[in-house]
């Protein structure tokens, strides 16, 4: 095994030992410099290494986490900051992980075919050239998006063109410094265990990328027909005889989101969004915003401008791989940004409107609100919670609609089996049409739905830290002391849910469901280093004149949740 196939947790690999020594550190990082294909990241580690010779502690520091085991390959596939070294994104790391992964497709398939997407991200489309090559060399057919595209139209694809599997080299909404490598199996959904355990360790078995065969040509660069039939696919999700009528100001956050939904708009009969000039065009850097998702304070701000000089009917803002979608209405004289439990109920309730097949089942994640449940049910439309992510809710057996309240929305799961920001998009405008033809507000729809259902009000915050052993600290106090009662309200349920719970595989997670019909689960983040803390509470509403104190009394006690898990988390 290479000294560097540590830290493969999905793949439960023996970890390496930590190299503490500066002359160890120094003669990995030359050892890795050697085999390393790029100049620029070479260049960059010399002259860490360089500073760590001469006693430089950030540069000794810096080097040791560099070298604190390979870059972890898991169901989220490969996620990190850009730079030298195995535990950071680079052309070695993911020409090692594109071999693991072909040489995992040929146990069953001797020459498979692979198809590459990419974003606009820094040496998006290198990786993406780097792993046609490597796919080619092995005896694959590796088929390349012809340039940077939002990840739903990779998901697309690769059923589209039928192939065994998809690569996706993008870090959605991460910071600009970060990249990734997603990574789908032949059905078009993401990869769950056992198949990222099982491709970590063809990784782990990779002893040098000088060893790895690549060609430099061989590979086929798509044509735009792939991003046609996605746009005829998407423009199939809306109803013909819908109303079309509907103003929509649309921000891409500088990702790839804007040129694919304005034509899929365009195609779908809408008018056309208004885009926001400065966040029009893809820009790696992200020079507007501090941090690109739509969910962060202050990302879409430049949208809500446009909105309140335009006054459109929806705000749209997609992450920048577009995966996500993010909506803002105009209530009560001003802009506010949904939650994303509202668009995905609201999405919910149109598609019900519409109708829907009597085999059809909703989904959606644990940490989601519960008012789909409740919706679905009252329907007699089935419905099942999966674990967090949509390489779970895509897999669910005949889904015909799933979210998460991560702004993730999968509205046409047999076009494609992941969340799409550009088919939620179209659909939220569908509904803002219909409604507006009816003299009716999406706030109206929300109100509706409480009064049918009661209010679900959620919130969620995060515990960012600096070392990850805090939230592993966290977790242990909470599993030690489990509270039982939280905010003056009776714990009823206490589930440990990396025991598995409720028939779902194990997950590293805690959930309370208190007294008072409240829920609190706390788990770490699959993709940055935080803790998450996801918070709901129900409150019933007798008839619409009780509404407004329902909303007050529902804000009240999440607040009173919220503060008291404030306490609980805090390391």
């Amino acid at each position: 095994m290479s000294r560097y196939a540590g830290r493969h947790g999905a793949a439960d690999l023996a970890p390496e030992p930590e190299l503490t020594d500066v002359d160890e550190l120094v003669a990995a990082a030359e050892a890795w410099a050697q085999d390393d294909p790029d100049e620029e990241t070479r260049a960059e580690l010399a002259a860490v290494v360089a500073a760590a010779r001469e006693g430089d502690g950030p540069a000794v520091a810096d080097l040791r986490d560099r070298f604190s085991g390979m870059l972890e390959f898991g169901t989220a596939g490969l996620r990190g900051a850009l730079g030298a070294g195995p535990n950071r994104m680079n052309r070695s790391v993911v020409i090692r992980a594109a071999a693991g992964l072909t040489a995992y497709l040929k146990q069953s398939t001797p020459e498979p075919c692979v198809v590459v997407g990419f974003d606009a991200r820094r040496n998006s489309d290198v990786f993406a050239r780097d792993t046609a090559e490597v796919v080619t060399a092995a005896g694959g057919r590796a088929m390349v998006l012809p340039l940077p595209l939002p990840t739903p139209v990779l998901a697309f694809a690769i059923r589209h063109l039928g192939a065994d599997a998809g690569v996706m080299v993008t870090a959605s909404h991460n910071p600009p410094q970060d990249n990734g490598y997603k990574v789908y199996l032949g059905d078009g959904s993401q990869i769950v265990p056992p198949a990222d355990a099982d491709i970590a360790r063809q990784i782990a078995r990779v002893e040098a990328v000088a060893a790895v065969p690549r060609y430099a040509d061989g590979w086929e660069t798509l044509g735009d027909d792939v991003v046609e039939a996605y746009l005829d696919a998407m423009a199939s999700v809306v109803a013909p005889e819908s109303p079309r009528d509907v103003t929509v100001v649309h921000t891409a956050l500088h990702g790839v989101g804007s040129d694919v939904l304005l034509r899929a708009f365009e195609r779908s009969g809408f008018p056309t969004p208004a885009p926001v000039p400065s966040q029009q065009q893809p820009d790696p850097a992200f020079p507007t915003v501090s941090f690109p998702n739509p969910e962060e304070p202050g990302a879409i701000d430049a949208a809500l401008e446009l909105a309140r000089e335009l006054s459109p009917d929806l705000v749209i803002a997609n992450d920048p791989d577009a995966d996500r979608c993010a909506v803002a209405v105009e209530d009560h004289g001003a802009w506010r940004m949904l939650r994303g439990d509202e668009v995905g109920a609201l999405l919910g309730a149109h598609l019900l409107h519409r109708g829907v097949g009597r085999d059809a089942v909703f989904a959606n994640s644990i940490v989601s609100s519960r008012l789909l449940a409740a919706m679905a049910t009252s329907a007699e439309v089935a419905h099942e919670e999966t674990l967090t992510g949509f390489k779970w809710i895509g897999r669910v057996p005949g889904l015909r609609y799933g979210y998460e309240e991560a702004l993730g929305y999968c509205v046409a799961p047999e076009r494609v089996r992941d969340k799409d920001g550009i088919s939620a998009a179209l659909l939220m405008a569908e509904l803002a049409a219909t409604l507006k033809a009816e003299g009716r507000t999406i706030p109206d729809l929300l109100d509706t739905l409480a009064v049918q259902h009661g209010v679900h009000a959620t919130d969620s915050f995060s515990v960012r830290v600096d070392d990850l052993a805090v939230i592993d600290t966290v977790m242990a106090r909470l599993r030690q002391e489990s509270p039982t009662e939280i905010g003056g309200v009776r714990v009823v349920k206490a589930d440990d849910l990396s025991t598995g719970v409720d028939g779902l595989p194990p997950t590293e997670g805690l959930r309370w469901y208190l007294e008072d019909a409240s829920r609190v689960i706390v788990r770490p983040s699959g993709t940055e280093p935080k803790l998450k803390v996801y918070l709901e509470v129900v409150e019933a509403v007798a008839d619409e004149t009780a509404l407004d104190d329902a909303k007050w009394y529902a804000g009240e006690r999440l607040a009173r949740l919220r503060a008291a898990l404030s306490r609980l988390t805090a390391p």
